[in-house]
This record gives structure tokens, sequence and C-alpha cells, in this order.
């Protein structure tokens, strides 16, 4: 179901985290659950990864990660703010070391001027610290840009495993 380099990526995050005895979770908007897929494709990961929670809506991001709604409105749902808030939110949720959050526009509709096709914020909240990126993939098409969203986000998790204390 996954390309090799995902799955790959996925592996050795899951070996990492499982040797440093570090559980993780997913808040996720316009990857729809694919890199907590892409976790859960690997036997054995059930010792690592705690859940997911898919915040494809507004709604959602503030119901189920307890994302103020006001952020949002400032903001905007792809947004820095909101990013951190989400991984902050569903760590805190779902009890995990770390959470990671994808919050962008996958296309071919939605973007504009200042948030574009392609823009997606990512972050992972761990104790005491969220790291945060921003990547502007371009209209390359919505597969790609999921695609390319999920292995940013296991780096960012696996990045993030390795320097967790």
């Amino acid at each position: 179901m996954f390309d090799l380099e995902t799955r790959s990526l996925a592996a050795e995050l899951l070996n990492i985290s499982r040797e440093r005895g570090i559980t993780v979770a997913t808040v996720e908007s316009c990857t729809g659950g694919l890199v907590c897929g892409a976790l859960t494709a690997i036997a054995g990961s059930s010792s690592v990864v705690l859940g997911g929670l898919v915040t494809y809506s507004n709604e959602a991001k503030s119901t189920l990660a307890n994302v103020p709604a006001e952020l949002i409105l400032r903001h905007g749902a792809v947004s820095e703010p909101v990013a951190r808030a989400m991984a902050e939110g569903g760590r805190e949720r779902l009890s995990a070391r770390l959470a990671v959050s994808i919050t962008g526009v996958a296309g071919p509709d939605g973007g504009s001027e200042e948030k574009p096709v392609g823009l997606v914020h990512f972050a992972c909240a761990g104790a005491g610290q969220t790291l945060h990126r921003e990547k502007r993939f371009g209209a390359l098409g919505r597969d790609e840009i999921r695609r390319l969203s999920v292995l940013e986000a296991l780096d960012l998790l696996r990045e993030a495993s390795l320097t967790s204390a």
C-alpha cells in the first residue's frame, strides 16, 4: 500500500522509538490519516503508536485536538500556530510522548496567494518543546503533496525521537 521509501522511514522511526521507549500519536488534516496508516502498516507498531486523530475540519481540530477556535479564526487552519496547537493537543489527548501534526493545502483547489496549493505546516510536540516545519511543495498534484507530507511528518517524528530526552 505504501511505497518503499515511506515504509523504510516508518520502520526506522518505529525502531528508534521502541529502543528509546517513546510513544507517538498523529493529528492529521490534509493527509487524512496516512501518517498513522504508514506507521501501523509495519508489524509491531502497536508498541509505539498510541493512535491518530483525523482532524480534517476546523470543528474536528477544536473538538478532537483542543485547538482553540479563535486560533483558527485568527491565523487560519493552515498556519504554524494551528499546527503547533494540533500537535500539543493530540499529544495531551492521546497521552503520547510525541505527537506530530500536519495541516496544509493539498489541492487542486483551496489555495490562495497567501496560502498556495502545496503549503503544508508540520509540528511535533514533545515534553517542553514543539518543533515546526513549513514546506511549500508547489502544485505537484494532490497525491504527491500528500505523499511528500507523510514523508516529512515521519522525518520530523524521527528527528524528535532522536533528540527526545
